[in-house]
């Protein structure tokens, strides 16, 4: 289970039909159905197989049908993804009250914020391409990606849209529920194809903000105009859409590394991946709010 960023890859999908097929009966006799497909379910492919407890059961041929010691549960995902948001916003507010965004003191304010993301973005990096979770650098994401969130949600709730930080966590909560009951009735499939579009539409969506950025960096201004008026409202639109999706896929890793019997540790990565992804959403929430304001 890698970690669920847009611009990161994602593992646990193959070839064939696009998701593992855990929950599926095992045949008398004969392996799990969906073997195939599933990625923790044959020890040659399987990045759990020397997970004594996954072992056990692939060697009994079926997906584990409860929690073990050892295992990862989703009250393991709950609690650690509560630590990662809670440092996140603890940072957020303490960079909120201590680095004021008025006339004299917004540029020091920013150069701290900025900095912040680009620390916060390395440890990222870093995390998504380690064989391993690691605790600590995941809480050190969340505590420098909560310094820039802090200082953006400042500058946006004080001198652009009083109120705006808490409507974007509104928005991202609204969001969160939404896909989460969506997913969990079913309304929601996750296979190949979804995987497929939710990929190549976040790659093309990532790929327009950085020409975007470019001709904003050399050429002054807002660049190509992706980020602001009615294209920026339309980008923002989609931004929180794409963030809608990877929560899906984020909910269907974790349910797979369940249903499968990840180590206990993958729970870190899984809450990295979610504190991501709603990073991302909250993010298109501000900035979308910050446009419509600007336009009034």
């Amino acid at each position: 289970m890698r970690s669920r960023n847009p611009v990161f890859s994602r593992r646990g999908f193959s070839r064939d039909n696009g998701y593992a097929g855990f929950n599926a009966a095992p045949q008398a006799g004969g392996p799990a159905v969906g073997t195939q497909a599933n990625p923790y379910a044959q020890p040659a492919g399987n990045p759990y197989a020397q997970n004594p407890y996954a072992q056990q059961d692939l060697q009994q041929g079926a997906p584990p049908q409860a929690p073990a010691a050892g295992r990862m549960t989703i009250d393991d995902v709950v609690l650690r993804t509560a630590s990662t948001l809670g440092t996140l916003i603890v940072t957020a507010a303490l960079a909120w009250a201590l680095l004021p965004v008025d006339d004299a003191n917004i540029g020091r304010s920013y150069g701290i914020g900025i900095g912040a993301a680009l620390i916060g973005m390395v440890l990222a990096f870093v995390q998504s391409f380690k064989r391993k979770a690691s605790p600590a650098l995941i809480l050190a994401y969340a505590a420098f990606e909560g310094v820039f969130l802090g200082v953006v949600s400042s500058v946006v709730d004080n001198r652009i849209a009083s109120g705006a930080a808490m409507q974007a966590v509104i928005g991202t909560m609204a969001v969160f529920a939404g896909v989460l009951v969506a997913y969990k009735a079913g309304w929601i499939r996750v296979n190949r194809r979804f995987y497929g579009f939710v990929m190549a539409a976040a790659l093309g969506f990532v790929l327009l903000m950085m020409v975007n950025m470019l001709f904003a960096v050399f050429g002054g201004g807002d660049g190509l105009g992706f980020r602001s008026g009615p294209l920026g409202i339309v980008f923002g639109i989609v931004g929180i859409l794409l963030g809608a999706c990877f929560l899906a896929l984020d909910f269907k890793q974790v349910e797979d590394g369940i249903a499968y019997g990840a180590p206990r540790e993958e729970s870190w990565l899984a809450a990295f991946g979610l504190t991501l992804t709603l990073v991302w959403i909250y993010m298109e929430f501000l900035r979308l709010i910050a446009i419509l304001n600007s336009n009034d």
